[in-house]
């Protein structure tokens, strides 16, 4: 077997750290949370975390980056091979309900944001991964709208970040109280959709459903 390079022996390492670190702030905490805690348990020492990561900050949003990347790939694997917008919309939603208001992941987000919302620094570095998260929504918008000959009532942009402004709003509701429907999410997105002409004269398969508004 080939030895690794000193890069890949860091890559490995680096994502070692990163997947221990996540499973302790969703486990324990931000805060409870020392780099010498997760050090111990990747099995490394102290100045190995300190070689990847400048402090603990940088280290829990690796951990973010790595949580935002799952769920964007589960989103965009769950709507990706819809047949129709009502499908897609189903999809979205069964993913809603498994995930928005997930308690653990819920609580190291708020967490993390408060403990740092004093630092300008990492207040831009959360503002731009939120701004990577809507270019992810408002991407999916324009390929619907395109795929499925829907229009919907504003700019894609402005329309993921009512989206994701409601999804992290429920969040926070749910893990108060679970019972709160996810579906308050997808049955918003129905209702702002409009079936172009083109889409209602075809064979049916872009039917949205009951709360959609199909244009004359």
């Amino acid at each position: 077997m080939a030895r690794l390079t000193r890069a890949e022996r860091q890559a490995r390492t680096r994502a070692q750290l990163i997947a221990t670190a996540k499973e302790l702030f969703l486990r324990d905490g931000y805060g409870p949370t020392s780099l010498e805690k997760v050090a111990e348990a990747a099995g490394f020492s102290k100045g190995a975390v300190y070689s990847n990561f400048r402090n603990k900050n940088e280290l829990c949003l690796a951990v973010l980056d790595a949580i935002h990347a799952e769920q964007i790939a589960q989103i965009t694997e769950a709507v990706s091979s819809a047949a129709s917008i009502e499908e897609r919309i189903a999809r979205l939603q069964r993913w809603a309900e498994e995930n928005i208001g997930d308690e653990a992941r819920t609580t190291l987000e708020v967490e993390f944001a408060l403990a740092v919302r004093h630092d300008e620094h990492l207040r831009r570095e959360l503002a731009g991964r939120d701004k990577g998260m809507r270019d992810v929504i408002a991407d999916l918008v324009r390929e619907s709208t395109e795929r499925f000959d829907v229009d919907v009532p504003m700019p894609a942009d402005n329309l993921a970040a009512v989206l994701l402004s409601l999804g992290i709003g429920l969040s926070v509701q749910r893990l108060l109280d679970p019972g709160i429907p996810a579906s308050l999410l997808t049955d918003l997105v129905r209702t702002l959709i409009t079936v172009t002409p083109r889409a209602q004269s075809g064979t049916g398969s872009n039917d949205v459903g009951d709360g959609a508004t199909i244009r004359p």
